[in-house]
């Protein structure tokens, strides 16, 4: 008995082949959540708050890139790097102008901003970019498709957008842990007051982190775009919340568990689609059902730690 059979015999006629092609697609998503979840992960770490307005940072991203390449005539290559600097930016000024006012304030104030802040970039992208969705501009070095084994056919992209995540991955946790940015970073998610006795730039660092976690929103961004190639104001709502479910999944505040999470989350939806098709109409709820199994089993995700509240 192989694998091949049993899965023809058990989920309607599936081979080998297109398991693998499901399995690959996964992965390939997952890592697209991974990439927004590290923003979510970052944020909370430090000051202990939800962005809600990661997604839509998301979503600017992809206008950027597209005004970049379409409007502007910019190679792709000179246009994605510009891109990633123009959205840490513009997370950077979300956080000055959403945020930073409001820091010793009460937390549900830093969330109805957070909340407002979301609401202003879908609705300012809708009156300058227009409502219409746009077809994102690929590249056509991430076009095309390969012939593995067996002959599989699979998308190029499929392979460059886990490869993207890891090279991001890595160079993030060495910046974490390696050098004295990071250690500013993790100083400060410990206590803010002990960080300033420390010499620390509290706002300095906060403000960074937000930058960061919105250039990596805007590889996941571009990424999306070429992989689903149509770009609305209002793409990034459902990937945002997905995103953030994904952080909680791996445990919100663990940069590990954020890439855990999006990677669960990611193969677990398109799982779902190939092997029960009849519930494909499902697969926005099947992240929230996720979400409300590791909560009621496992509160602080797979791998987070249980965090005092900051008084």
């Amino acid at each position: 008995m192989t694998l091949d059979w049993l899965l023809q015999h058990l989920f309607n006629g599936m081979t080998l082949n297109m398991f693998l092609q499901h399995l690959l697609n996964g992965i390939s998503l997952g890592s697209l959540y991974a990439l927004i979840a590290i923003g979510y992960t970052m944020v909370y770490g430090i000051l202990r708050l939800i962005n809600f307005a990661h997604g839509d940072i998301f979503m600017t991203a992809t206008y950027f890139a597209f005004f970049g390449v379409v409007t502007f005539g910019m190679p792709w290559y000179v246009a994605f790097p510009i891109v990633l600097v123009m959205t840490g930016l513009l997370g950077m000024l979300v956080e000055a102008a959403a945020y930073r006012p409001l820091r010793d304030a009460p937390k549900i104030s830093i969330l109805i901003s957070s909340i407002g802040a979301s609401f202003l970039l879908e609705n300012l992208a809708t009156v300058i970019f227009g409502g219409v969705p746009r077809p994102f501009p690929t590249p056509e070095i991430f076009t095309g498709v390969v012939t593995l084994g067996n002959g599989l056919m699979v998308q190029k992209l499929i392979f460059y957008i886990p490869a993207v995540t890891l090279v991001f991955l890595v160079a993030l946790l060495y910046l974490i842990n390696k050098t004295k940015t990071g250690m500013a970073m993790r100083a400060v998610s410990k206590d803010h007051e002990t960080a300033k006795v420390m010499g620390i730039n509290v706002n300095r660092t906060i403000s960074l982190t937000f930058g960061i976690g919105s250039m990596l929103a805007a590889v996941g961004g571009i990424m999306w775009g070429m992989k689903y190639p149509q770009i609305a104001p209002l793409m990034g709502v459902i990937p945002g919340l997905k995103c953030f479910i994904a952080a909680v999944i791996g445990g919100i505040g663990d940069i590990k568990g954020a890439v855990l999470g999006g990677f669960i989350l990611g193969i677990g939806e398109i799982m779902l689609v190939a092997f029960l098709p009849n519930l494909t109409g499902y697969r926005d709820a099947f992240a929230f059902v996720l979400l409300i199994v590791i909560l009621l089993c496992k509160p602080t995700g797979i791998v987070g730690e249980k965090i005092a509240e900051k008084v």
